[in-house]
């Protein structure tokens, strides 16, 4: 795994130049860029008591001219999901780019399968296991117990950052669950913070992650963002090229659906520079590994997820390359959550041994349980998953969070 702390370093060194010049303008980016200011400390006595529950519409920077005004409908959080379905109009480029050669908007899903995949999506648990979990909270105390944990989850998911934070999340093998673990943590991210959320894609092979939060079309990516952006656009200007998201979340595709888009090595840093000072969290989708840019986007980052099923042949795989990683600086590994997602209601193996053996490697580990929402595939929507799914999302969410917050 190659360090990435030296373009870094580069990149920590040009940003603090291009503040000093930005501080002499006329304050745009002021307005429209500062994803660190403190949160304010009476939110964290009152979250709610689930991590994706209804919570009032903030207040976002109104689109560029040319991208279509999306209106937050005050019900529900699920309205505001629901909302993203309205189809999206081409965005014009912002900052007077010029328009020649700009890709064309592309549906997520082919209009020819939009039958087959449409579907009534199911509740993550069963009504039976709903109602069982209400009387408990009703006869006992573990409902204060509930709500004092997940203040204290909010406490640490809503702490102020003076840089943004870079989160990768990866595997070792595909159907692990890499992009369903990238949208939750993007959308609790979204759902506790106030500072602008972006999850960004870092896996061009026909990745299923604008298909898991709801995005209906995709026009740019990450291989064109990086030549885009540049230094004096604004948090507005940005955003015109973004896929919008519920709670002041944006996402940005590495491909539009098509068979050998390329994302390198180069590409992906220069995209990542360009965007980090917008954003006080970026979640990165990356590649399995050991792909290049999975191995720069791992080295670069500020806390690593490495997602594995909940399996015999995942825990073997996880367990080598857990051991393999000790060699390598210690921030590494103590920066990293094992993420054992269960791909069946009884996953074939013993959980809590499976838990020490891959702690006792120096990583965190935290266990995804089923829920049939996610296993049905489709768009993630957050009203529909199970209790301890919305539980085990703000867990690993704050855990990875923390971590970042240790490396500088």
């Amino acid at each position: 795994m190659p360090s990435g702390d030296g373009w870094q370093g580069e990149v920590l060194r040009d940003l603090r130049g291009g503040t000093q010049q930005g501080a002499q303008d006329s304050g745009v980016r002021a307005d429209h860029a500062s994803p660190t200011g403190p949160v304010p400390s009476a939110q964290s006595a009152q979250v709610p008591d689930a991590v994706h529950d209804s919570a009032p519409p903030r207040q976002t920077a109104a689109p560029h001219p040319g991208q279509e005004q999306r209106a937050v409908p005050q019900d529900s959080l699920s309205q505001q999901v629901d909302h993203q379905e309205s189809k999206q109009q081409p965005t014009a480029p912002p900052s007077g780019q010029d328009p020649h050669g700009a890709p064309g908007s592309r549906p997520v899903v082919d209009e020819e399968l939009a039958g087959a995949v449409r579907r009534k999506p199911q509740h993550g648990e069963s009504f039976a296991a709903r109602a069982a979990r209400t009387l408990r909270r009703t006869l006992s105390s573990s409902a204060a117990r509930e709500v004092d944990a997940v203040t204290r989850i909010a406490g640490v998911l809503q702490r102020p950052v003076t840089t943004g934070r870079q989160i990768a999340v990866t595997s070792i093998r595909g159907g692990s669950g890499k992009s369903t673990v990238s949208a939750l943590l993007g959308t609790t991210f979204a759902h506790y913070r106030q500072d602008p959320v972006l999850v960004l894609e870092a896996d061009p092979a026909l990745g299923s992650l604008p298909l898991r939060l709801g995005a209906r079309t995709h026009r740019w990516t990450t291989s064109d963002i990086a030549d885009i952006v540049k230094p004096d656009m604004s948090l507005l200007d940005v955003t015109g090229y973004l896929v919008q998201l519920p709670d002041n979340a944006w996402l940005l595709p590495a491909s539009r659906g098509q068979v050998g888009a390329m994302l390198d090595s180069r590409a992906y840093e220069r995209a990542v520079v360009a965007l980090r000072r917008y954003f006080g969290v970026m979640v990165i989708d990356c590649e399995t590994l050991p792909a290049e840019v999975g191995r720069v986007a791992l080295a670069a980052a500020h806390s690593r997820v490495l997602t594995t099923p909940a399996t015999p042949e995942g825990i073997t795989s996880t367990y080598a390359v857990l051991r393999w990683m000790q060699g390598l600086p210690r921030h590494v590994i103590a920066g990293t959550v094992v993420v054992l997602t269960a791909l069946m209601p009884r996953p074939g193996i013993d959980l809590d041994e499976a838990t020490g053996k891959l702690t006792s490697t120096g990583a965190s580990v935290r266990v995804l349980p089923y829920d049939r929402h996610l296993a049905a595939g489709g768009r993630i929507r957050p009203e529909l998953l199970a209790h301890p799914t919305r539980q085990a999302a703000a867990r690993i969410a704050a855990d990875v969070f923390h971590l970042s917050q240790k490396r500088h």
